[in-house]
């Protein structure tokens, strides 16, 4: 038995064929799908990038409990546990997150790993003097990606062609193997939005303007041309990315590796290119184009190809999917207890559904809830945003650790066994302590625009452009919020913090 995890970064499914608009061309996800079960009713957990790694990798929502961060030494990771049953785990990334502080222990859980450098700000070419910010250009500049790009040349110099290609020689050279996971990771289609010539020039001629390719995030600020520009960039990046995962399913093709391999396509969360007025992530609602993802599921032998899937499903699935493909009982396996449940239920049909809602969100943002039909957005009950605190037993985050410089009173900061699913002792850090580098993935409140509970019918409104106010709804959905916090062992805090009772059962609210 095989397993490969293709896994594209900012994946705005609305680009994808399969899922109904075609925004971009993308024949080999397309050809996959052809092959595999397709589910349609996919969901984010933890956001942005490595917390929605740590739900993929343990099988866990993480966001109830810490901000961006790395695998906890009480996590029991996928690499881990396949490990422990004589699975072999390969990784082949250019995330460049998972070699920065706050990104440590998830590639080290693989048995071993290629780290493919040059995306974004990657520290990699080195030049002492820095190249400045060019005067015609909106968006984006770092000085260090300009450096990187130094290194590319023609298409398959770029890192994410480079990472697919190093994942395809790497099966062409284990195909006669059997039990192992190939991790297939690539950065694109993430800012920025950088492309080869030769598929930048033909969007080039509709657009006159200075050069953007690296958009800010928050409330789109640029001409309307601009903006159509990004979004011609970010669908060439998703078509080269295709391209590339094309050359590793031609491996799968040219030794007929279908028949006991399966294949998994999705991606971390997805991506707003101007639609609610917004740009990429982290400082808006999480509307369905950042939290609904794409999920392409191949069984080995093609069993069920062609199967549509409306039921809820959730990152945390793959985790205990993989498992169970493997023969691995999820369940008698993982030291801690999981919230993911395994796919192959629902695409044999041993099952129609896994839950009957799922919440998903940042950390110290607001507490997001779908039951398929509806979805709603739960905000903080009081200004401060307060009580809330970081609990780790690793105290990094993004690009660096919480010692002095980043926490404001360090008398404050206590240590004990605080979770209640594990007796591994943690770091208990009141949240209003803490400075964060960057403030888009603080648990700080960001913006009037999200200090606002939020209600929406996904089945009349599936582009969200319509709130609704019913107060019989949003004491129901309360209720369903409150029921699905407690079986993701939510901190209480994270209840008083919402204005939730966890002593509610969901009835209660009707």
């Amino acid at each position: 038995m095989k397993a490969i995890v293709i896994l594209l970064d900012s994946v705005n499914r609305h680009f994808l064929g399969l899922y109904g608009q075609a925004l971009a061309h993308t024949p080999n996800i397309d050809r996959l799908a052809g092959r595999s079960v397709v589910f349609d009713n996919h969901w984010a957990g933890s956001l942005p990038c490595m917390p929605a790694r740590r739900d993929l990798l343990t099988g866990r929502l993480n966001f109830l409990e810490r901000n961006w961060g790395p695998i906890e030494p009480f996590d029991h990771s996928l690499g881990e546990v396949l490990r422990e049953n004589g699975v072999y785990s390969h990784i082949v990334t250019d995330h460049y997150h998972y070699f920065r502080t706050g990104g440590e222990n998830y590639v080290q859980q693989f048995d071993t790993y290629a780290f493919i450098r040059g995306q974004e700000t990657d520290p990699w070419v080195s030049k002492v003097n820095r190249p400045a910010r060019p005067a015609a250009f909106i968006g984006k500049y770092h000085p260090q990606y300009a450096l990187n790009r130094t290194a590319f040349g023609k298409e398959d110099d770029f890192p994410s062609p480079r990472t697919l290609k190093e994942a395809a020689e790497w099966l062409e050279a284990n195909k006669d193997e059997d039990q192992f996971l190939l991790w297939a990771e690539a950065f694109d289609p993430h800012e920025p939005f950088d492309l080869p010539k030769e598929r930048l020039d033909p969007i080039l001629t509709s657009y006159s303007g200075p050069e953007y390719m690296w958009p800010e995030y928050g409330v789109v600020d640029v001409p309307g041309s601009a903006l159509a520009h990004i979004r011609d960039r970010y669908s060439r990046l998703l078509e080269m990315a295709d391209h590339w995962v094309g050359k590793l399913l031609d491996v799968l093709d040219r030794h007929n590796l279908w028949k006991d391999t399966m294949v998994i396509f999705t991606s971390d969360h997805g991506y707003l290119l101007g639609e609610h007025n917004f740009m990429a992530k982290n400082y808006m609602p999480v509307y369905n184009e950042i939290a609904r993802l794409p999920l392409i599921v191949h069984l080995p032998g093609g069993e069920q190809a062609g199967k549509r899937i409306q039921a809820l499903t959730q990152s945390v699935d793959l985790y205990p999917t993989l498992l169970e493909c493997f023969g691995i009982d999820p369940q008698l396996s993982c030291r801690n207890r999981l919230h993911g449940q395994s796919l192959l239920p629902l695409a044999d049909g041993r099952t129609d559904k896994l839950r009957d809602e799922l919440i998903f969100g940042y950390f110290g943002k607001n507490v997001n809830i779908t039951d398929g039909e509806w979805v709603y957005f739960r905000s903080a009950a009081e200004p401060d945003n307060g009580p809330l605190h970081v609990y780790t037993a690793m105290p990094t985050t993004i690009g660096h650790a919480y010692g002095p410089a980043y926490i404001e009173d360090l008398t404050s900061v206590e240590a004990g066994r605080y979770l209640s699913w594990t007796e591994y002792p943690v770091y208990r850090i009141p949240g209003h302590v803490i400075k964060t580098k960057d403030q888009t993935q603080s648990f700080r409140q960001t913006g009037e625009h999200i200090k606002e509970h939020r209600l929406f019918h996904l089945r009349e409104d599936p582009c969200q452009k319509h709130q609704v106010h019913d107060p019989a709804v949003e004491k129901r959905m309360m209720g369903k919020l409150t029921d699905c916090m407690r079986r993701h062992d939510a901190p209480a805090e994270q209840f008083v913090r919402l204005g939730l009772r966890a002593d509610e059962q969901e009835g209660d609210f009707q």
